[in-house]
């Protein structure tokens, strides 16, 4: 995709890898709305892009707020949507919070089924979604907690809507390693090849404006856990044991 005058929908853009991708397709000429759960960051986001962009709230754990959301938007108006909107909570299974899984089952997976199931709707003929699932979901890693399972599961449905959805909409995958976010800062243990937002972003837009089903990065982390998913099991649960 050329992003010059393309009108884009991002959910997630309030921080993290979100903001980041807006500042990213705002400087190709990109008219963007700008998309998460809290108004005021978006806010702030607007005023440093410009008029051009607007804002618009949503909570993708609330089918509700997606329908008002298309609602406004309306029928065929958008050349682009991307959701990188998801909750995040690593630890061990065995101590998983019942409520914390359900709220990242409901934005994580739900909510992207939402807003999967809008794109019909708002997007033109040939329009793009992308939807971000996560490195995490290649592979059940050891304290990749529910969150892991929920990006295995949008990798699963990214892969089904690629084919359901074509001709008429180029369904796109991102899966992102580590990346420098209030998410990821989380974490209590060493993250390999972590990169900044910025850098993130710039690898989204570049992928996406290629023809990869796939975006996923940084490579030097990525090729190293698709590999784990090819190996048979008896060598892979062994290797993943030695991160406990």
């Amino acid at each position: 995709m050329d992003f010059k005058d393309k009108v884009i929908w991002l959910v997630g853009a309030s921080s993290g890898i979100g903001e980041a991708l807006a500042v990213e397709l705002a400087a190709s000429g990109a008219r963007l709305i700008l998309s998460a759960r809290s108004e005021e960051p978006l806010r702030n986001l607007q005023d440093r892009l410009g008029p051009a962009h607007r804002v618009l709230t949503v909570d993708l754990s609330e089918r509700a707020s997606l329908d008002a959301a298309v609602a406004e938007i309306g029928q065929g108006q958008l050349d682009g949507m991307i959701t990188t909107a998801a909750l995040y909570d690593p630890g061990l299974v065995r101590e998983i919070d019942w409520e914390k899984a359900e709220a990242l089952l409901r934005v994580n997976l739900l909510g992207t089924l939402s807003f999967a199931q809008a794109a019909p709707v708002v997007l033109r003929q040939g329009g793009q979604l992308a939807i971000f699932g996560s490195v995490a979901g290649y592979f059940g890693l050891p304290k990749g907690q529910f969150y892991s399972a929920t990006k295995a599961g949008v990798i699963n449905l990214v892969e089904s809507l690629r084919v359901e959805y074509a001709p008429d909409i180029d369904v796109r995958l991102v899966s992102p390693g580590f990346v420098n976010t209030r998410l990821t800062q989380k974490n209590q243990f060493d993250m390999p090849f972590i990169i900044e937002p910025e850098e993130a972003a710039k690898a989204v837009a570049d992928g996406l404006a290629g023809d990869g089903f796939e975006t996923h990065f940084p490579k030097k982390l990525t090729l190293g856990l698709k590999l784990l998913q090819r190996l048979p099991y008896a060598l892979s649960l062994r290797l993943t044991k030695r991160l406990l």
